[in-house]
């Protein structure tokens, strides 16, 4: 028996990173998965995963977009009964460095599409009739600042509260809706030289957190996993923190 044995997850940026070990992990335990990303690498991730998987090209801040990707997904596997919200940018620049293009697409890619696909989804959710769990992957930088990131971190602390909107709004529907707000993870993303020794360096520069390293994907993956089961089924509205102890206090 897997945990998630009967679901039907769709997870945005699937085709690397953190979506990639969603996807594969979700899988194995047991669900249907619909693999959706711009990068259409993930075409080839979800052919390696088998015949559980599926795969999409979703743009999340298309409206359009986002209806192929369901009606896909409910041609192929069923009403999805997971989703995850994973897709994002990280761009650098501090409150007077950012430019008015640079903060209006990461908004646009990290929160505009989250609230398109709650909304698009959850209405599949409710026509189907069987609830569901809803996962947004924000951040550390949605709990305490990061300087130097003005636009990812906004757009992180709004993806916090429209978690919590979703989840008071959406109940009542049977559906669920949570936020999980790792801190460093060695993805393509955030370290463009994934090898051990490039990783092993970077982590030097966690010395003081009191687990002094980057995490790995998986990590984050058996927290969503935990988030999309139904050992979570009293959970909404709620933040789960994996951040190696950042926001506890450490600088």
């Amino acid at each position: 028996m897997g945990r998630l044995d009967g679901k039907i997850a769709l997870i945005t940026g699937a085709a690397r990173g953190q979506g990639e070990s969603e996807a594969r992990l979700f899988a194995a335990e047991g669900a249907k998965v619909l693999l959706t990303d711009v990068l259409d690498e993930g075409a080839a991730v979800a052919e390696s995963i088998g015949a559980a998987a599926a795969y999409a090209h979703l743009d999340v801040t298309s409206a359009a977009d986002w209806q192929n990707a369901v009606a896909l997904c409910i041609t192929r596997f069923g009403t999805p009964s997971v989703l995850v919200n994973n897709a994002g940018i990280m761009l650098p620049g501090t409150l007077l460095e950012c430019d008015e293009a640079t903060f209006r697409k990461t908004l646009d890619i990290n929160l505009t599409g989250a609230f398109l696909g709650i909304q698009t989804v959850a209405r599949a959710m409710i026509d189907g009739g069987g609830g569901g769990s809803i996962i947004n992957i924000s951040s550390v930088a949605a709990l305490v600042a990061r300087p130097g990131y003005t636009a990812y971190g906004t757009s992180k602390w709004g993806l916090r509260g429209l978690t919590k909107y979703a989840a008071t709004e959406l109940g009542h529907h049977g559906i669920r809706v949570n936020s999980i707000h790792p801190g460093a993870v060695a993805t393509p993303m955030t370290l463009p030289d994934l090898s051990p020794a490039a990783v092993a360096e970077r982590n030097s520069l966690l010395a003081h957190l009191p687990i002094p390293r980057w995490a790995q994907p998986e990590e984050i993956a058996n927290l969503a996993l935990f988030l999309a089961s139904d050992e979570s089924s009293f959970s909404t509205g709620s933040e789960f923190v994996a951040d190696g102890g950042r926001s506890a206090g450490a600088a």
